[in-house]
């Protein structure tokens, strides 16, 4: 029969526990500190990299909180402002608060947390406000490489722009460049989705003729290789027409009351420098859709009757059934849009600056 352990013996564990505690401690806040630290530093080298590359960048001090299991920094009254050779008009953002975070065990995803009012401008959009009860990108870091993805998660935007208040209940943006792409290569991808997006007043008080919130939206798309770097927008266009640059639209999918709408497009520049392309677009509740135009006199209803007979012609019900589907080819050309055999109007001349 054993006997139980000495009270000594109990006490040398405990001791020995409590060290190894401690040491774990100490462990821990010697990586927190220099996690946070280097956080500082990078976020320095990125504010003097903007500014070099001619924008505009102001912060308040950062603050390093988070531990024990996270290194984080908060950043208050946060702006950025620039971009005009990329994007005639430019681009402004203002914040509140900026938190900047990596989890110890997880030292190679760079959260960016957004809090308190947001202010936005971007080309020729005047600025407006917008907050959300949630508001992070997460960014993948690999060493000595720049970022090169982020992704966008939101929930319970509401903003205020000049056109009235307008809200999406949950927001996802994901988005990846190369820019090394080749030609025929993906240099920039792009995947987003919303849902529940309230849409502003109408001019007048008018309704919307399918209602005021849609219910989704999503797309996929991809900008095809290469990707110039060229000083101006313009000479940039230019060169990434001249390269074989493509817009491949993989998928957009739109939810708005009885309208249900889907479909894909290839877009190009054409000699020109116009947008050309083809897509193919799917319609579902047409006939309802139809009775909401002319219900919110948006349309004739003798030109609804119409489009209602040509759209039965070519209706087709799913295989199982289902709602009838509608297909149509639609081609941009000439900045002349057409569905099927049918212009449906004309494009104004994009003028690039």
């Amino acid at each position: 029969m054993k006997s139980p352990p000495s009270r000594s013996a109990a006490h040398r564990a405990l001791l020995s526990g409590l060290v190894l505690l401690v040491v774990l401690a100490v462990a821990d806040t010697g990586l927190w500190w220099f996690a946070t630290g280097r956080l500082e530093t990078e976020l320095a080298a990125w504010q003097a990299q903007r500014r070099a590359a001619g924008w505009a960048v102001t912060a308040g001090q950062p603050e390093r909180t988070g531990w024990p299991l996270t290194a984080a920094i908060q950043v208050t009254d946060v702006a950025l402002a620039g971009g005009d050779a990329d994007l005639p008009g430019g681009f402004a953002w203002r914040a509140t608060r900026l938190e900047l975070s990596v989890a110890l065990l997880r030292p190679r995803l760079l959260n960016v947390r957004v809090a308190g009012d947001q202010r936005l401008r971007f080309a020729e959009v005047p600025e407006f406000g917008f907050t959300a009860e949630r508001f992070e990108v997460a960014i993948p870091l690999d060493p000595g490489v720049p970022a090169r993805s982020a992704d966008l998660a939101a929930v319970g935007l509401h903003a205020t722009p000049p056109a009235g208040p307008c809200d999406i209940g949950t927001l996802a943006v994901h988005v990846d460049t190369r820019p090394a792409a080749a030609q025929g290569e993906n240099g920039v991808i792009l995947t987003a989705s919303a849902e529940a997006i309230g849409l502003p007043p109408l001019p007048g008080d008018r309704p919307w003729p399918f209602g005021p919130r849609i219910a989704s939206v999503s797309l996929d798309a991809a900008l095809t290789g290469p990707l110039p770097g060229a000083p101006d927008l313009a000479t940039r266009a230019a060169a990434w027409r001249d390269g074989g640059g493509t817009l491949v639209l993989r998928r957009l999918a739109l939810g708005w009351g009885p309208l249900g709408l889907s479909g894909s497009a290839t877009m190009a520049l054409d000699e020109h420098m116009q947008p050309m392309g083809a897509a193919t677009v799917r319609l579902v509740g047409y006939d309802a859709t139809l009775d909401a135009l002319v219900a919110a006199g948006a349309m004739a209803p003798r030109a609804a009757v119409a489009a209602k007979g040509v759209l039965t012609i070519l209706a087709r019900t799913p295989e199982g059934g289902g709602s009838p589907r509608v297909e149509l080819p639609v081609t941009l050309q000439d900045r002349t849009l057409t569905a099927g055999r049918f212009p449906l109007l004309r494009l104004p001349q994009w003028v690039w600056q």
